[in-house]
């Protein structure tokens, strides 16, 4: 189902905080909307899409496949963003997105956004911060699971 993208939603998310109505209605524009059933993957660890996502209703599953089992590592709750990685340097995708139940999610595809660049630089810098912020705080959560799975197996000296 095709939708049409809610520049208020988008100002909700952690990509759209810094943008006033005007600049999320330019950004809004230029995304489109998917709608997913439960279940329904988004993207496949290892694709070459490029294209930044935002979660607006539902949540989704990130996950990785090791030893040939898909493992959950986080639950996207609405207004938070993935694929910022692939979105800025084309690399394959490190992690699964898939559906929890009913799903939307807006679509932003590089060569889109760019067209920005020229017509309004102040909100590409401001998506570009806000990809920054996404990216760190994605960061400072995995630094914490890492600590404290070093404590959990220090003080247990490595008896799961």
């Amino acid at each position: 189902m095709n939708q049409t993208v809610q520049a208020d939603l988008v100002r909700a998310s952690a990509l759209g905080d810094e943008l006033d109505k005007p600049e999320a209605q330019a950004l809004a524009a230029l995304m489109t909307c998917r709608t997913l059933n439960d279940g329904e993957m988004l993207v496949r660890e290892g694709g070459p899409e490029r294209t930044l996502f935002m979660l607006v209703a539902g949540q989704l599953s990130v996950s990785n496949v090791r030893d040939g089992n898909e493992q959950v590592a986080y639950l996207m709750n609405k207004g938070e963003c993935a694929g910022a990685r692939s979105f800025i340097d084309a690399m394959p995708r490190r992690i699964t997105l898939r559906a929890i139940g009913p799903a939307t999610v807006y679509a932003l595809e590089p060569d889109r956004f760019e067209t920005l660049i020229d017509s309004h630089p102040r909100i590409v810098y401001k998506v570009m911060r806000a990809m920054y912020r996404i990216t760190h705080a994605n960061l400072l959560r995995m630094n914490q699971e890492t600590q404290q799975l070093t404590d959990y197996v220090t003080r247990t000296h490595g008896r799961y």
